[in-house]
């Protein structure tokens, strides 16, 4: 039988984790009950597994029964956390825990890994090298990635990662089942804007007594968009979302401040570091123009996330032999998301991946990743778990030369 064969009979024990996982997400480094929900379903196999110490990580490395002393070593991720998101779904398996929710699939990247493990378990005497398998937490914003590079994840077989794979699903966008991909640039670099307009309160009725931070606050939002028409090339794109906005208590009470957050995208270098100086100094200006002050950070965060041109094709050239050419269609463009597996890809050579699990058979429509109403068609985890695994042993057998 083919990997994609025994992957397919391990499809209902996937599911039942997934929707095990789904149930209780998670938000943030410290996660114990996905930790515990991994660690359960790793029991038996012969791994070598290790916890992280900063967050609830679990690393489990797979010695290959046909490995040479120093023989190739493949990492595999796959990340855990969920979303502060209260989930509408309806789902049968729906969060039972109020305002989390796993609204980016994560769910199903994690019980995919486990299904990987479990494949190559059984193939371990005839794997020519090591496996790694990253079960990662806080990738929404917590840089859990860049936490177990820290702690050593990418040397946990002994010696350095050869290569290095993930995969992503979506609930839009892509057609189920479908893997997706680009070489080079694939992903946006992201950064935090943190904004705080300081005024002075008093009586609604009173504005000109007071300092009102609040229309300050909404003129910086509607300028940071205009900024990005008229600052930046568009053939090297910014994206600035505002993604929360809090101020005063009653409509009648202006308040002494205003604070909003946002999220910036980027693709080059010089676009971050320009965004950087540009978008502090709009709302410094803005503010100090009516009286106010603006304390405003621009906090970096993940990188561009970047597939190595000869892992792609690899990868590429794995789905078209191991699921039919129709399976793999190729991104056009890079996508304005953010991935900390960038953190893995900046120091080992691998690809990303995505992987469509619309539901409702109109990907083009479909709520997307981080809605409450976004919603993962699990039929998909036996082929993400076949596809892990095929990267893994494919990759361990190709010739030094190949890979060099």
């Amino acid at each position: 039988m083919t990997l994609r064969d025994d992957a397919h009979e391990l499809q209902d024990e996937l599911a039942v984790l997934r929707r095990a996982l789904h149930q209780e997400p998670e938000i943030g480094l410290h996660l114990p009950r996905t930790q515990e929900k991994v660690l359960a379903a790793l029991d038996g196999l012969p791994l070598e597994i290790s916890t992280g110490t900063s967050l609830s990580s679990v690393t489990a490395v797979l010695r290959g029964g046909g490995a040479e002393p120093g023989g190739p070593v493949v990492l595999l991720r796959g990340d855990m956390d969920g979303l502060p998101v209260t989930e509408r779904t309806g789902a049968e398996f729906t969060s039972r825990i109020d305002g989390a929710m796993h609204a980016c699939g994560h769910d199903l990247h994690t019980a995919g890994l486990v299904g990987a493990a479990r494949l190559l378990a059984d193939r371990r005497e005839l794997l020519a090298g090591d496996v790694v398998f990253m079960f990662q937490p806080g990738e929404e914003g917590w840089d859990g990635a860049g936490h177990m590079v820290e702690e050593g994840v990418l040397r946990a077989a002994g010696r350095p990662a050869d290569a290095a794979y993930g995969l992503h699903v979506s609930s839009s966008s892509y057609p189920t089942g479908v893997f997706s991909s680009r070489p080079g640039t694939l992903m946006a670099a992201s950064a935090g804007l943190h904004v705080r307009v300081v005024g002075a309160g008093g009586h609604g009725s009173r504005p000109h007594a007071a300092l009102d931070p609040i229309p300050v606050a909404c003129e910086m939002v509607t300028a940071l968009q205009t900024m990005v028409t008229r600052r930046f090339d568009v053939f090297d794109p910014v994206v600035v979302t505002v993604g929360t906005f809090h101020a005063g208590t009653r409509r009648n009470v202006i308040p002494d401040d205003a604070v909003f957050e946002a999220t910036v995208r980027t693709f080059t270098p010089a676009a971050a570091e320009r965004v950087a100086e540009v978008a502090v100094r709009l709302c410094e200006d803005i503010a100090a123009a009516q009286g106010l002050t603006a304390e405003v950070e621009f906090v970096p965060e993940y990188p561009v996330t970047v597939n190595h041109l000869a892992e792609h094709d690899f990868l590429a050239d794995t789905v078209r032999e191991a699921f039919g050419e129709e399976r793999f269609a190729p991104l056009a463009d890079p996508i304005t998301g953010s991935e900390d597996f960038s953190r893995v890809l900046d120091r080992v050579p691998g690809a990303f991946v995505f992987l469509g699990a619309d539901t409702t058979g109109d990907p083009e429509t479909a709520p997307g990743n981080h809605s409450p109403l976004a919603a993962f068609d699990d039929s998909v985890l036996a082929d993400g778990a076949a596809l892990l695994a095929e990267l893994a042993v494919r990759r361990l057998d190709r010739p030094a030369k190949e890979t060099a």
